[in-house]
């Protein structure tokens, strides 16, 4: 009977070995990452496109409807739209619109699949770094799952952001294997390092290309090069105390030199967004907030990141800028900051993780954190989805060393991860509800944040589109209450009453926008619209010319100024400046149609016919168009 409980003991035992060498194989852990994630993102496709980005990024972006084709991939290439040159984030796109056309389930689809792939490339980059496959699974499961990831994940102009985690996630990986990685064995041939070097070159250009945002990484390359590669000169031992080996110790200068490829394609990105961004007129900061303010929201939005990571509550986009903090919330988020950086180099040789994690977390978000502000919003979520993992390597690397010092049992800090998990998970399904339309999402936003401008005008947007006319005013006289010299938002209420038919309060609008920011093409074009609706085409051509002066390329507002030039009876003028839309914009059905009937006003109806033949290959089967080319085709009665 002895024998027969020793043995049964032992069976217990061999089965618990086996599980957990089972749930911890490389394979496992992925397909578990892999099932978790989609079972939480699953809804989402299901979600509407938003009216708030993705109009610019697909819905109503030509060249991305148009699919690949040479010319589109010459635009994504050449193209400062969206104030970001990030091609491959455009070619991704097109390639949706190749695939699924224009709806909502595909994108969101590839969006999920792409945060699913970034989550097993974490693990396994995570994994061939320190050769602890539980720790480097938690802190993938918690990427996977943590709240702040759902607006990238949901929101399909955010492609910019999952592509670049790829391509930065890839270029860690082929640096790793270029360098060697701890318990990975010996150091690799001198050429297979090579080849790996150079792929993390090329994988880096391809984050670049995605997203700039990943300018910082040769800074990460060298926090990695302290921990956990341990290959700077200085970390001579590991955190168990054995000596390192003296051949995989590398010099400082030697280290730098290796990143100065990477240094170079970091500056060469962020001379070019800077460029771009200062033309397509995004970079607000510079003159809308003073360089204190932007360090007063720089320490805060440090403090609410780390906040908003630790306990992810009153998510929202956008979160609205308050212009000044109060000095108390400046003083402590600075001494928190401070402080914590102080922390994190104190630990730097006994808790090396700490040190590496917190300043991938502070380093990889300088980009983004708004010394130079790039629209009007304080923080992001969105800006958190590759910063985050620094947080998370430190508080999974930490508790496991706080465990292992007072001997947690291993059931214990199992179901307390789980346990962890599963209320990310829960709070992340939650949050994913909110993204479902706009009407959804700047409702929230409204319910969780003050004096947001921002969300009540893209939601009285949204109510107009549904044609909730009164709630949609509401919303937009409520934005202009907050902010009644804002021209932007006397732009979009101007908008509304325009699409509304309302064109005399529209004009009003219109010039009150003008009045605080003159020369602002957009607003222009607009009020040349509402203009020519009106009748008004003397007055509506000086806007058009004034919206064309400041910018040149704006096929909007030529092809407004020959449909006020053409009710004007200019058919000459209006043909010449239909051509110029066109050749613009040579994918808009409505500029080739429009340049059409004024060259049938010009009496040339065979290139009138051509106009009209394209058209119809852009938009086919539309009746106005196959009747204006079949009257043609008609002869004439006698």
């Amino acid at each position: 009977m002895k024998v027969g409980k020793h043995h049964g003991g032992a069976g217990r035992a061999d089965w618990r070995v086996q599980a957990e060498n089972l749930f911890s194989r490389p394979l496992i852990i992925s397909l578990l990452l892999a099932m978790t994630t989609l079972l939480v993102y699953w809804p989402v496709q299901k979600y509407d496109f938003l009216g708030y980005d993705d109009p610019l990024y697909f819905t109503q972006n030509l060249h991305v409807l148009g699919g690949w084709s040479w010319s589109n991939v010459g635009w994504a290439f050449t193209t400062g739209a969206a104030a970001n040159w990030h091609p491959l984030t455009w070619l991704s796109l097109m390639l949706d619109a190749e695939i699924f056309g224009n709806q909502p389930a595909g994108p969101h689809l590839v969006n999920l699949l792409l945060h699913l792939a970034n989550t097993i490339l974490l693990f396994h980059l995570l994994h061939r770094l320190t050769a602890a496959a539980g720790r480097s699974a938690l802190v993938a499961a918690l990427f996977a799952l943590h709240p702040l990831h759902v607006e990238s994940v949901a929101w399909v102009a955010e492609r910019k952001d999952l592509l670049c985690g790829f391509f930065v996630l890839l270029t860690l990986l082929a640096y790793a294997k270029a360098v060697g990685a701890a318990g990975q064995g010996a150091t690799p041939a001198a050429r297979r390092r090579v080849s790996f070097y150079i792929l993390s070159l090329v994988c880096f250009a391809l984050a670049l290309m995605s997203k700039p945002m990943a300018v910082t990484l040769p800074c990460l390359l060298l926090l990695l090069d302290w921990w956990p590669l341990k290959r700077m000169p200085g970390f001579q031992f590991s955190l168990s105390g054995a000596a390192k080996r003296p051949e995989q110790i590398t010099s400082f200068n030697s280290l730098l030199v290796e990143k100065i490829p990477f240094l170079v394609l970091s500056v060469a990105a962020s001379v070019v967004t800077f460029i771009v961004q200062k033309n397509g007129d995004a970079v607000a900061g510079l003159t809308m907030y003073p360089l204190p303010v932007r360090f007063e929201n720089v320490l805060v939005s440090y403090a609410r990141y780390l906040a908003k990571t630790i306990w992810p509550a009153a998510l929202a986009n956008p979160y609205p800028h308050p212009g000044h903090w109060p000095a108390t919330a400046v003083i402590f988020s600075g001494l928190l900051f401070a402080g914590l950086c102080v922390v994190a180099v104190g630990c730097a040789r006994r808790f090396p993780f700490v040190f590496t994690g917190w300043f991938w977390f502070a380093g990889m978000l300088v980009p983004v954190i708004g010394l130079v502000q790039v629209g009007t919003q304080a923080m992001a979520d969105r800006y958190m989805y590759l910063p985050s993992i620094g947080l998370f390597v430190a508080f999974v690397w930490g508790l496991a060393q706080l465990a292992g010092h007072w001997n947690f049992p291993k059931i214990l800090t199992t179901v307390a991860a789980l346990a962890l998990l599963a209320g990310n998970a829960a709070r992340t399904r939650d949050q994913l509800g909110y993204w479902q339309n706009d009407g959804t999402l700047f409702t929230h936003a409204l319910a969780v944040t003050s004096d947001n401008c921002t969300a009540s005008i893209d939601l009285g947007s949204w109510y107009l589109k549904n044609g909730q006319n009164q709630a949609a005013l509401d919303q937009y006289h409520a934005a202009l209450k907050m902010h009644p010299a804002d021209p932007l938002v006397l732009y979009d209420l101007g908008n509304a009453f325009a699409s509304l038919g309302n064109y005399d309060e529209a004009v009003g609008d219109y010039r009150r926008a003008l009045q605080f920011a003159p020369g602002r093409p957009n607003i222009l074009n607009n009020l040349g619209c509402a203009l020519v609706a009106q009748n008004q085409l003397p007055e509506a051509i000086t806007n058009f010319e004034a919206a064309l002066a400041a910018q040149p390329n704006f096929a909007y507002a030529h092809n407004g100024l020959a449909a006020a030039l053409f009710k004007s009876g200019r058919f000459d003028d209006a043909a010449r400046h239909f051509y110029e839309a066109s050749k613009l914009e040579p994918d808009n059905p409505e500029y080739a149609a429009n340049l059409g009937d004024a060259l049938v006003r010009l009496g040339r109806p065979e290139a009138a016919a051509e106009c009209y033949r394209r058209a119809l290959q852009l938009e086919p089967g539309d009746p106005d168009l196959t009747a204006k080319l079949n009257s043609l085709a008609t002869p004439p009665a006698k």
